[in-house]
């Protein structure tokens, strides 16, 4: 039992130790590339910082539970020697893993925006208004035990080697941090292009925090074209300007 705990314990402090160095990175690199977006949204960043340590806890325990079961028991289909399986099969586990995540994610995030999972769990996402860096872990306890489940449980349907596990996590937390900064990392030919046609990016994200619907995906915008729920890109220089008229209008007058 001292095992599991001590293995929960440092699994949840690597989740929010990763979270703090990726959302800060991405946080400094918006100081340095759009001065002063997230100027006034200290009490809100607070907030999303405090969400998100919690949720990495709720994220650390199962890991910290798996991870000890792959060490000690081989529970897991993790597998370290590259060999054992085909080299062509570590792309596709990639994707694999990619892909079940994004089904579960876009039908987990649809059914919050029904309006009672919203108003228990999901709403405390959308309060950061507009999100930064910080928020993408800030979750409710709720929707954050849905997000920490479904790699855990993966690793006990496909085999995946540890370094493309690795790679699988690194994707899902610069996809996650990158998707809620308030502007768009990835060059406009990309975004606009055949491949943003598919992948999502901050600026198709952006129109799910405008319009509090649709495009419900994590990375791609299968499940949302085939379902009638994609609704396009959205438009950061509105927000911006939505944001700051926002502001202009809560200055006391005089």
């Amino acid at each position: 039992m001292e095992a599991i705990i001590f293995s929960a314990l440092a699994m949840t402090a690597i989740v929010g130790v990763r979270y703090l160095i990726s959302s800060g990175g991405f946080a400094l690199a918006t100081r340095w590339k759009h001065p002063g977006l997230y100027r006034g949204l200290e009490p809100q960043m607070r907030r999303e910082i405090g969400w998100s340590l919690a949720s990495a806890a709720i994220y650390g325990i199962p890991a910290g539970i798996v991870a000890w079961g792959w060490q000690a028991h081989g529970w897991t289909r993790i597998y370290t020697d590259v060999d054992a399986w085909p080299l062509w099969y570590l792309p596709v586990s990639l994707f694999a893993y990619l892909l079940a995540h994004d089904g579960w994610f876009y039908w987990t995030h649809r059914w919050m925006h029904r309006p009672r999972p919203f108003r228990i769990a999901h709403a405390v996402h959308h309060d950061s208004r507009p999100p930064t860096a910080w928020a993408a872990m800030s979750f409710h306890p709720i929707e954050a035990t849905t997000g920490a489940v479904v790699i855990p449980a993966l690793v006990f349907l496909i085999p995946i080697h540890v370094a493309v596990l690795g790679l699988v996590l690194a994707i899902m937390t610069v996809m996650g941090v990158g998707n809620h900064m308030g502007w768009e990392m990835f060059p406009r030919a990309l975004v606009h292009g055949p491949v943003g046609r598919w992948l999502i990016t901050a600026t198709h994200h952006e129109q799910h925090h405008a319009a509090y619907r649709g495009n419900y995906g994590l990375y791609f915008r299968f499940w949302d074209k085939m379902c009638g729920t994609d609704i396009g890109l959205g438009d950061f220089a509105a927000a911006h300007r939505r944001r700051e008229r926002a502001a202009a209008g809560a200055q006391p007058n005089g």
